[in-house]
């Protein structure tokens, strides 16, 4: 029987050391393993904004950029519009973006940005953890995860993605068949 991912990520950051350096250290690790040896993506519910029951295995068959966020943070805000770019350039190809906005977030943060600035893509909050949990806690924001077309995560970084190399993944992706 397949590992949960969420066990492996725990184990791989445990590895990667302990103390201050332990998150830092632990965190590239998984990265690396993320981008070698892809898993199963995990079965997470979600709501969407305009509150309707959604899961990620709605989006089977597509490629698949979940990505971490809060309007407090920076980085965030400030990818936001690269996110939004690469999501237009590839949705009619088969390619979709949950936005998902952690739980220290306070929702009406969330909704007064989406007010400001819609988004093309879903967005959820994570009002119980629940969805960083499953894909093993997430460190910090912002953090990106490729699911390809068999709803495997084949890449994870933690912090603000180059989006060239972002878009070349993505076009590879969406590139192949599922399998």
């Amino acid at each position: 029987m397949p590992e949960n991912p969420a066990t492996n990520i725990r184990r791989r950051l445990l590895l990667g050391g302990l103390g201050g350096t332990a998150v830092v250290a632990g965190g590239l690790a998984a990265t690396a393993w993320w981008q070698t040896r892809p898993v199963d993506a995990p079965a997470v519910g979600y709501v969407r904004m305009d509150g309707t029951p959604a899961q990620l295995a709605d989006l089977s068959g597509q490629v698949v950029l979940v990505n971490f966020w809060a309007t407090t943070c920076v980085i965030c805000r400030q990818e936001m519009p690269a996110l939004v770019a690469l999501h237009r350039r590839h949705e009619r190809q088969g390619y979709r973006t949950l936005s998902v906005a952690m739980q220290y977030d306070p929702p009406a943060a969330v909704v007064n940005y989406l007010a400001d600035r819609p988004l093309p893509f879903e967005v959820t909050l994570d009002n119980t953890g629940a969805i960083a949990r499953a894909f093993g806690g997430i460190v910090g924001t912002p953090t990106s995860l490729l699911i390809d077309r068999a709803g495997r995560i084949v890449w994870r970084h933690e912090g603000a993605p180059d989006f060239v190399a972002l878009d070349l993944k993505v076009r590879d992706l969406l590139a192949r068949p599922s399998s």
